[in-house]
């Protein structure tokens, strides 16, 4: 067994017993679960998708309502704004939302925004978090590269941990939500065959998608971007034992509190590997000086980078 210094081992065991003691007792659950959608088998079922998914956010919103839940009733008449489509949600729990920005069917590119822990119906809407980033990504690639074809997909597809719960300090709801997003990215593929996809990986989601890797190149799913940033750790010691046929990227800004993580597994807790660290031998790119929830914020040098690897354009990437 590889030698680890007492005080990682110390600084794990706390973070565990911290997380342990702040996690909050779930309350009943108002919402239903969702009913079945068509699968995505080709660009003709999308329309289903995103009229079963609109029946979904109505009804949840009529629950908000009735329950008063006055969190849920702002963020869910967001999302209900003309022009909006998603295909799939589910308002159980934290809630899960996967949304669509531009023409999937015809794009050239494909960028998936996998958000970290925290990532709440609530705040989806926020550059912080899945759907605000997206936004913001795809807003950033209508200026540097006007006319270019890319659909950007605000996947908060699992059952994203809390920071304030154990869940974040292991990788277990990573595994349940790279299956989900292995299932999804093959579904994109049978709806659009052309486009290379971008996995674009913050926090908590890049523990997802480095569980994802090995199996999205056994399916020959044309992943050529991953983007690994804020990361707290992956299970892979190496990019190349990710076993992804893509580029594999990494980024910590300066300001990033997840560079105090420990990148250790001990006994089942804690994340793995660093993927900035020089022996990862990702490429790294330039996420500037901000603090861990910023790297999608408009304006910032983390986006520009991000833009670009989703754009495939990664000459220009700084």
């Amino acid at each position: 067994m590889r030698t680890v210094h007492r005080r990682t081992v110390a600084t794990l065991m706390a973070m565990a017993a911290v997380a342990t003691t702040a996690a909050v007792p779930g309350r009943p659950e108002p919402y239903a679960a969702p009913g079945a959608v068509p699968a995505l088998s080709g660009a003709s079922s999308l329309a289903a998708r995103f009229a079963a998914a609109e029946r979904e956010i109505r009804r949840a919103y009529a629950d908000a309502a009735r329950a008063e839940d006055r969190g849920r009733v702002k963020a869910l008449s967001g999302l209900l704004a003309p022009g909006r489509r998603f295909l799939s949600f589910d308002a159980r729990g934290h809630g899960r939302a996967v949304e669509v920005l531009g023409d999937l069917a015809r794009a050239d590119r494909v960028a998936v925004v996998v958000p970290g822990a925290d990532g709440l119906l609530t705040n989806f809407d926020s550059w912080k978090w899945a759907g605000g980033g997206a936004r913001s990504l795809r807003q950033e690639a209508g200026r540097v590269a006007p006319g270019t074809r890319l659909a950007v997909v605000a996947w908060l597809g699992y059952d994203s941990p809390s920071t304030r719960s154990p869940a974040v300090l292991t990788d277990g709801r990573a595994a349940d939500a790279a299956r989900e997003l292995n299932r999804f990215v093959t579904g994109v593929h049978r709806v659009n065959g052309r486009a290379g996809v971008a996995l674009l990986c913050h926090s908590y989601g890049s523990v997802v998608c480095g569980k994802a890797a090995p199996e999205l190149a056994r399916r020959r799913l044309p992943v050529d971007e991953v983007a690994l940033y804020g990361s707290p750790g992956v299970a892979a010691p190496t990019a190349a034992a990710m076993k992804s046929r893509a580029r594999v990227w990494a980024g910590r800004s300066s300001g990033d509190w997840t560079r105090f993580v420990p990148k250790v597994r001990i006994a089942g807790i804690g994340l793995g590997h660093d993927p900035v660290a020089p022996s990862f031998g990702a490429l790294r790119f330039d996420a500037g000086s901000g603090p861990h929830s910023a790297y999608l914020r408009p304006g910032s040098r983390s986006l520009g980078n991000l833009t670009l690897i989703a754009l495939g354009r990664d000459a220009q990437v700084k």
